[in-house]
């Protein structure tokens, strides 16, 4: 078997979904504009440590769903999410302050490990570099919202951090953040990975896989303010046995045979 971020994080979050999407097949439907975006925005990130020009890969890639039948969100629209791209990477590169020496290599990194069970574990880093001239790994965001960066620390314990410190065995990481607002703004938020943090999540994940594999998919509904889980799940319609929600959410592969389901970007 092979496991990745998003496979334990969404058993976490729900077992049942993680069945429905990883054992049955149903996957949502790639529709969100932001999400599609993101990942425009990633390859013109790596055009740019290329040293090719970011603002031009930017609108190609954007260009080939400019007619897409894609869910803007509210005052969003794609000539928008462009313009918004492009001052962004421009911000980016007055900062002048990421640099990754050999794109080649250090872009969209590919590390597996072998677990004691003998399945692996894979991970997709956006990029390992040097952030204000210090080695860092690097995870790429767009997002319409600043995130918190108080209490000092606060992002040494986001879980997706600590997994690919984990992996990578990188206690110095960052995340980039590319607000998509009014006055669009980036965020560096660097922080450590503790030795034992990283032990702990070798620990997480080794009990969370014996569970999968044990076949324990108990649901954790999400009805509850205010954080309502359920009700931003895609897999809800098959909870409710609402066929109108499963044909508007979700599209239905023979099992989870392929592996593109590997560490998807999102927000």
């Amino acid at each position: 078997m092979i496991y990745s971020y998003t496979q334990i994080s969404q058993y976490l979050r729900c077992p049942r979904q993680y069945r429905y999407r990883y054992m049955d097949g149903w996957q949502e439907k790639d529709t969100r504009a932001a999400m599609v975006f993101g990942r425009c925005f990633e390859k013109a990130l790596a055009a740019y440590f290329q040293n090719e020009d970011c603002s031009v890969a930017l609108f190609k890639e954007w260009a080939a769903y400019k007619d897409a039948a894609l869910e803007y969100g509210k005052g969003d629209s794609w000539d928008r999410l462009l313009q918004q791209g492009v001052h962004l990477l421009h911000l980016f590169t007055q900062d002048d302050r990421v640099r990754i020496p050999q794109p080649g290599r250090d872009l969209q990194l590919k590390i597996i490990r072998k677990l004691p069970n003998g399945s692996e574990f894979v991970a997709f880093v956006d990029a390992i570099g040097e952030i204000d001239g210090r080695p860092h790994l690097i995870d790429w965001k767009t997002t319409t919202s600043r995130y918190a960066e108080e209490p000092d620390g606060l992002w040494s314990l986001d879980p997706q951090l600590i997994c690919y410190s984990w992996i990578s065995g990188i206690r110095d990481v960052a995340m980039v953040v590319f607000v998509r607002k009014k006055m669009p703004e980036i965020q560096y938020l660097k922080t450590f990975i503790t030795e034992e943090q990283a032990k702990e999540y070798g620990h997480l994940v080794d009990s969370t896989i014996s569970q999968i594999e044990g076949g324990v998919f108990l649901p954790h509904s999400g009805i509850r303010f205010p954080m309502n889980g359920c009700t931003t799940c895609s897999h809800l319609g098959l909870c409710l046995k609402n066929q109108q929600l499963i044909g508007s959410n979700l599209t239905r592969r023979p099992g989870a045979s392929d592996l593109d389901w590997l560490d998807q970007l999102s927000d």
